[in-house]
């Protein structure tokens, strides 16, 4: 599940000084399923997310053929779309910006399951202090079972954390399957972006 959209030239850095709250220094922790009437109770999957690391790097590159698992628009290559996001995504984790910040999901066995790029940044028509999902992705194996729902979670608690008052994504229109979590989570289309190609 892929929010798009490159980075601005000048994102909005962080206050100086900020540090990350010591709540959100823990892993954020979301239990979900139930166990089949007439069953002894099961414990419940664990999905915990935590700040991404060094070691994750490779993880995370892993998932970049993810964003583009369905129609483009006319006009994009998937190499062309794929290899742009790659480098962004590698640029942004060997040098993190200011203002930027990844977490990584596991599963109740530690096993990394998606990934999400948090941008603090400033909201064009008003100025506010917004936080934008540049990137969000699952691992295949992982679908379904309700990552992307706690990873946005997690994206809208440290975003009020911060005093975001927005939070914000951008999604390919044919990626039909993350529009409708969005949708679900409460996300609704604010600003269309219409592109035309040129001969020459």
């Amino acid at each position: 599940m892929k929010p798009r959209r490159r980075s601005p030239p000048h994102p909005s850095p962080l206050p100086a000084g900020e540090r990350e709250a010591s709540a959100q220094r823990r892993s954020t922790v979301l239990r979900t399923g139930l166990a089949r009437e007439g069953e002894p109770y099961a414990r419940k999957p664990r999905i915990a997310i935590r700040p991404a690391t060094a070691d994750d790097m490779e993880f995370i590159l892993s998932l970049v053929p993810r964003f583009a698992s369905f129609a483009l628009p006319k006009g994009r290559r998937k190499r062309d779309v794929l290899a742009a996001i790659h480098k962004d995504v590698e640029h942004a984790l060997r040098e993190r910006p200011a203002g930027s910040h990844f977490f990584v999901s596991e599963d109740f066995r530690g096993d990394r399951t998606g990934f999400l790029q948090l941008q603090v940044q400033r909201d064009f028509f008003s100025g506010a202090r917004v936080c934008h999902v540049s990137d969000l992705a699952i691992a295949k194996d992982h679908d379904g079972q309700g990552i992307g729902r706690a990873l946005l979670a997690h994206a809208e608690s440290w975003a009020s954390t911060r005093h975001c008052k927005l939070l914000t994504l951008s999604v390919f229109p044919g990626n039909a399957r993350a529009r409708a979590l969005y949708e679900r989570a409460g996300f609704r289309t604010e600003l269309l972006r219409m592109a035309k190609p040129l001969k020459g």
